[in-house]
């Protein structure tokens, strides 16, 4: 078997680290959580300070201040100084508000502390330090992650933090002498060495990516934050398409007619990867929606034999393979016999075979078991070995239909070119006979990508030989939980048809959308397996329905100067994340321990 698992183990690590700084709470949860720092724990230790009717007064005016100041900044981040950041909407800023005042609040407690036992200055003091540490978090958050102009970054991180601190020695003053002008000078030194401890700790980072990949980390950090929050892909495909190469892609296309286009299977030789709406994860969908757009038909778009080799750098990479693939399609069928479907167990490998004139269609699963990505050479082979029997076409499947929590099997290539040419002799052995064709799509408004279906929903394509009725069933996901293709096939079986075979488009727009293990639900994992069930039984009942007589043809075709981001730039991109996690808890004791050295050095021997 293809060795992969690494590349898959670095991808899905990278997704759980990114997927995991999005947690994002509802606008009423931000908003109770903001008044709970505020009016709650920074005006509670006000309040134990001054331990008065006068006190609590004033504690809750401070809790009450600080929250409408930090609300009313908030809104005004969000919808005029990042307006036209889709990363920042309110509730984003709340969070991050959220937690510069817990940040702020640890060390006002600390403040507190000391300030009960030794002097009640020492509070303030304090405080000027979590004022330092804050806008530093707010620094490495907003130079980091807004993808607008310094200027607006910069401000964005100051203003609220700055207004903060005022209030808070505005109340202060309201028991002790005024002490503005001895602050004040504090405030600028504090901010200028947390900007510059921030930007040092963010240029570090960032040269981890030149170092190792000739990639900026902080940039593709930003692109990457762009895609998963406001969903664009164009960012971070700029970053694929210099990493890319060119390469000659394959398709394969099998049309089915009758008095007009009937049905199609379109096989491209490209990895519907890498994640979400980036490079070709949509392609499936996309390439089944043009395809039966232009001919007025229903079409399916099956897993081929390949792994992370040749994922597309960009959507525009897409649209040159889907308009490639429709310009070659206006061909005439001419085949109008088939062999029989079958199927051969061996060693925990199934391939099934069905014989299209001088076309074989062929595919493999290792259900029960995990069915990943398949080597490239067994493809290779299988349409070498083919055309010595008299092929002339090969198109051949990944069904792609079993995962588990199981490491996947050691699977011996022999094995799998044994099988394969096993099938296909069996086939071709076969008396062969007119066929029928009837097909239908369903997209379940039940299933969304979050559950696992991706937008090109469920397709069944039957096809009836000699009285044997054989469903294809092909859903837009991510592999399928194991145990539910076998009972798919199952109540088919039950339901009229000879034969069946679940396949998977491998679409990775389910990828990186939810929080887990994989990043994604693989079909039937958070889905209801009864409801799916019925949806395929349906659409292959009312396929069946639509059956008559066709001609079929398969071509090949290549579609030069595609570019591509190959699994070692992948695996380079998906490391790079935990490259640049670990350097950062490198340099945050260093960094932001001389940082607090030199502040409180300020403080003790200046204030």
């Amino acid at each position: 078997m293809v060795d992969t698992p690494s590349l898959n183990h670095s991808m899905n690590k990278a997704i759980k680290h990114y997927s995991s700084m999005f947690f994002l709470p509802s606008l009423k949860k931000s908003l109770l959580l903001l008044m709970l720092f505020c009016i709650g724990f920074i005006g509670f230790c006000y309040f134990l300070l001054f331990l008065s009717f006068e006190g609590l007064i004033y504690s809750l005016f401070l809790g009450f201040s600080l929250f409408s100041s930090t609300l009313i900044l908030d809104y005004f981040i969000s919808n005029y100084i990042l307006r036209t950041d889709p990363i920042y909407i309110l509730r984003r800023t709340l969070a991050v508000s959220i937690f510069c005042w817990l940040i702020w609040f640890i060390f006002l407690l600390l403040g507190l502390i000391f300030s009960l036992i030794f002097d009640p200055l020492i509070w303030l003091k304090i405080a000027l330090l979590g004022f330092a540490a804050v806008l530093t978090f707010r620094f490495v958050i907003f130079l980091s992650t807004s993808s607008l102009g310094t200027i607006q970054r910069l401000v964005s991180s100051f203003i609220q933090p700055l207004a903060n601190i005022l209030i808070l020695i505005g109340f202060w003053e309201t028991m002790f002498t005024s002490i503005y002008f001895t602050f004040f000078p504090f405030l600028i030194i504090f901010s200028i060495i947390s900007f510059f401890s921030a930007a040092l700790f963010l240029f570090l980072i960032d040269q981890i990516g030149k170092k190792n990949y000739d990639v900026h980390a902080i940039p593709l950090f930003r692109a990457f934050m762009l895609n998963w929050v406001a969903g664009l892909n164009a960012p971070f495909e700029k970053f694929l398409e210099k990493l890319g190469k060119n390469a000659l892609i394959e398709v394969m296309i099998m049309k089915f007619d009758s008095f007009k286009t009937k049905a199609a299977i379109l096989v491209p030789f490209v990895h519907p990867g890498p994640f979400k709406n980036i490079g070709s994860s949509l392609l499936p969908s996309q390439l089944k929606y043009e395809f039966e757009k232009k001919f007025n038909c229903d079409a399916c778009v099956p897993l081929g034999i390949l792994g992370h080799e040749l994922d597309l750098a960009s959507q525009t990479q897409n649209k040159k393979i889907i308009d490639s693939v429709i310009d070659a399609s206006n061909f005439i069928t001419t085949e109008s016999v088939a062999s029989p479907f079958v199927k051969i167990n061996m060693e925990n490998i199934t391939a099934s075979c069905q014989i299209f004139g001088k076309t074989a269609l062929l595919s493999f699963t290792l259900a029960p078991e995990t069915t990943e990505d398949l080597p490239q050479e067994l493809g290779f082979y299988v349409r070498k070995e083919a055309k010595k029997l008299g092929m002339n076409c090969s198109i051949i499947i990944n069904a792609h239909n079993s995962i588990t929590d199981k490491k996947e099997m050691d699977l011996s290539l022999i094995t799998l070119k044994a099988i394969a040419l096993k099938s296909i002799k069996k086939a071709l052995s076969l008396p062969h006979y007119p066929f029928e064709i009837g097909i239908k799509t369903v997209f379940p408004s039940e299933f969304t990508l979050k559950d696992g279906l991706g937008p090109g929903g469920i397709t069944s394509l039957v096809v009836n030989v000699a009285e044997q009725k054989t469903a294809y069933v092909v859903i837009d996901g991510n592999n399928m939980v194991s145990g539910l293709r076998e009972k798919i096939i199952s109540c088919l079986k039950s339901k009229g048809f000879h034969e069946a075979e679940i396949f998977t488009t491998d679409t990775h727009a389910v990828s990186a959308i939810v929080l887990g293990s994989r990043g994604y639900h693989p079909v039937g994992e958070a889905m209801d397996k009864t409801l799916l069930i019925k949806y395929i039984l349906d659409i292959s009942r009312d396929a069946a329905l639509t059956l008559e007589a066709c001609r079929c043809k398969c071509v090949k075709i290549q579609v030069p100067e595609v570019r591509v981001i190959g699994e070692e730039r992948l695996h380079s991109l998906s490391n790079l994340v935990d490259l640049a996690l670990k350097k950062a808890k490198k340099l945050v004791i260093p960094i932001f321990g001389i940082e607090g050295l030199i502040l409180v050095s300020f403080l003790a021997f200046f204030l």
